[in-house]
């Protein structure tokens, strides 16, 4: 065997180990399995035709996301019914009897709350929050400022908390005098 041929194995076997992570970045950013498990698949399958052009050394974790994202992003292009395609992913979440278990019951709920967020603020979270990328790193994958990486995982987790309904406590507190956990009001003069 050459350098080259050993160099592609071992870039081969890096990106096998990567596969669980392709898998559920795709699954959480479409919604749907078969989609999910085809853009995997062609992701794969361009990783490995192009491997002449990765560049040792870099992240390949990030090559292999920003190849799929890529895909994905051709894919909905593609679609002329791609708001339809969007909806039917919105209302196939809600099609499932909730478990009994209170986990299960919560982590269906975020999940249902995770579907109804713009694609732009799935992707950024399923990338720092669920892959734990940086936000330089997501920056890059992205071609996206940081600036805006940080504005996107702020509103994406704001939609998030009022989508599950927690923004009402705070909404409360905010529309309250200040002053008034204490009792300092005022006086009417």
């Amino acid at each position: 065997m050459t350098t080259g041929d050993d160099r592609n194995d071992k870039v081969r076997r890096e990106i096998a180990e990567l596969i669980p992570h392709l898998r559920r970045f795709a699954r959480y950013l479409v919604q749907n399995p078969e989609w999910a498990d085809d853009l995997v698949q062609e992701c794969l399958v361009r990783a490995v035709a192009s491997l002449g052009r990765y560049e040792d050394g870099t992240n390949l974790k990030a090559w292999l996301f920003t190849i799929l994202r890529n895909i994905y992003k051709n894919d909905l292009r593609k679609s002329a019914n791609r708001r339809r395609v969007e909806e039917d992913l919105t209302h196939e979440a809600s099609t499932h009897s909730k478990p009994v278990q209170e986990s299960a019951v919560a982590l269906q709920e975020v999940r249902q709350a995770f579907a109804h967020l713009s694609p732009e603020h799935r992707e950024i979270l399923l990338l720092t929050a669920v892959e734990g990328v940086g936000y330089e790193e997501a920056g890059e994958m992205l071609d996206i400022p940081i600036g805006t990486v940080r504005s996107r995982v702020s509103r994406a987790r704001a939609r998030l908390t009022e989508l599950l309904g927690q923004g009402n406590a705070d909404e409360t507190a905010a529309g309250e005098p200040r002053g008034a956990e204490t009792g300092m009001h005022k006086k009417d003069g």
